[in-house]
């Protein structure tokens, strides 16, 4: 599984539905990597749990970003 950090400037030209359905696919990528972390006690890129992570974060402030301006 390749991870690579998000670009926040595309992240943004995202309607608030995408970018759930981005975090939604996120969040199971972290749950699988800690889950095959798990399994096999370690993982082949050991920044991949890290960065997903931070992908999530950085799409949860932009969808807050967008409800703070009000757009849908």
């Amino acid at each position: 599984m390749k991870v690579e950090k998000l670009d926040p400037k595309e992240l943004r030209k995202l309607s608030i539905k995408d970018l759930q359905e981005k975090l939604k696919d996120l969040k199971m990528l972290l749950m699988k990597l800690r889950v095959k972390q798990h399994v096999e006690g370690a993982l082949e890129n050991p920044m991949a749990i890290r960065t997903t992570k931070r992908n999530i974060a950085r799409v949860l402030t932009i969808i807050r970003e967008k409800q703070l301006k009000g757009e849908e």
